[in-house]
């Protein structure tokens, strides 16, 4: 088997018993269950839920996205080998800590596989919660532009590219069109201040204005947790971001949980501890791709330019990436995956065919 033939890029196809069409992302697929499935396998495996709460299989891909595309390799390399495993391993490592320090829960019920998750239906909080510890990416862009407030934050003159902030640092931005908030323009992405939190919680999807506090607090003390692990095996926290919602579990509590995944080379900047301490920032992160991409296209505006959106489809459309570029990104992904479960990642030579047997043969949900 090539190792084109290795990398899962088509994760919709599966043949899950559902009454949904499946939701592709641009890296996870979802494949709602039917009630009847939800319900025998909440009895079945004894899930933490409500016996009628919605349950969802959710199989990750090789798919890498950049600069709002999906791109492809030579040799039908449609995606990176080792990415998909790499991510779901860190996420549930993290998870699994956050359990373990008290913090709060997943979204995932059960692992059946490297490459699956199955999940409870939540009401997401609609922000994206960004952390940051270090001034870097596009704050430093803004930074170095004479910009000081960030999210109604003001952040004082005479920092350096890349260096460490005085405090952790809250730059919430909207998940999805959010409409009718004062001061907030009716676009995805865009970033907001705790006051618009605090004066507009509802419209957010809090619960209640106290609601505001344990996000933070949950923020905060995740950040805590995956930067202090990292540290550990000389690895810094540069940024990331989380999501949440709301679950209820079996006695009927409503509960604010962690969503998607944490603290991931997708969802954060990773840096090499070493290189750093010797002014050289080495990422163990997508920003490695982004990197690759800037420097191998002649015309690398039309990555970062909004405006020539059309050029950047074509782009993306109409060039196979070498193999060994992608392969260098595999080796990022899967090399701080290994660091941080601290054991060899498994990868699967035929994903597809186990996820299949394992949700047929253990899960009854393929017929």
């Amino acid at each position: 088997m090539s190792l084109a033939e290795k990398v899962l890029a088509v994760n919709n196809d599966l043949p899950i018993r559902t009454d949904l069409p499946v939701h592709s992302g641009k890296v996870r697929s979802v494949y709602w269950l039917t009630e009847a499935d939800s319900r025998r396998l909440i009895n079945e495996k004894g899930y933490d839920v409500a016996e009628d709460a919605p349950l969802a299989i959710m199989v990750i891909s090789d798919r890498i996205s950049a600069f709002e595309c999906i791109w492809h390799g030579e040799g039908g390399m449609n995606g990176v080998p080792g990415k998909g495993a790499a991510l779901n391993a860190i996420s549930n490592h993290w998870f699994k800590l956050f359990r373990e320090h008290g913090l709060a829960d997943s979204h995932i019920l059960d692992i059946p596989h490297p490459f699956v998750w199955i999940v409870q239906k939540a009401k997401p909080v609609m922000i994206e919660a960004i952390c940051r510890q270090y001034i870097t990416g596009s704050m430093w862009r803004s930074y170095a532009k004479g910009e000081r407030e960030f999210c109604g934050i003001q952040i004082a003159d005479g920092l350096q590219k890349d260096q460490k902030l005085p405090e952790l640092l809250i730059t919430p931005s909207t998940k999805g069109i959010l409409k009718g908030i004062p001061g907030v323009p009716e676009v995805d992405d865009v970033n907001i201040t705790r006051d618009d939190i605090i004066n507009n919680h509802e419209a957010f999807h809090f619960r209640s204005k106290d609601d505001i506090a344990v996000y933070e607090k949950l923020l905060k003390e995740g950040f805590d947790v995956i930067s202090a692990e990292l540290e550990k095996i000389d690895q810094v926290f540069v940024d990331t971001k989380f999501e949440f919602g709301y679950v209820t579990d079996a006695s009927g509590n409503e509960k604010l949980i962690y969503m998607d995944e944490v603290g991931t080379p997708d969802s954060s900047r990773i840096w090499d501890g070493p290189s750093y301490r010797e002014g050289k920032v080495i990422e163990n992160s997508k920003e490695v791709f982004r990197q690759e991409l800037l420097n191998y296209f002649p015309d690398p505006d039309i990555l970062i330019n909004k405006d020539r959106m059309e050029e950047r489809y074509a782009l993306a459309k109409d060039n196979a990436l070498p193999a060994a570029l992608l392969q260098k990104v595999s080796d990022t992904y899967v090399g701080i995956a290994e660091k941080i479960i601290g054991e060899k990642l498994t990868l699967s030579d035929n994903p597809k065919a186990e996820i299949i047997d394992i949700l047929r043969n253990d899960y009854g949900l393929i017929d």
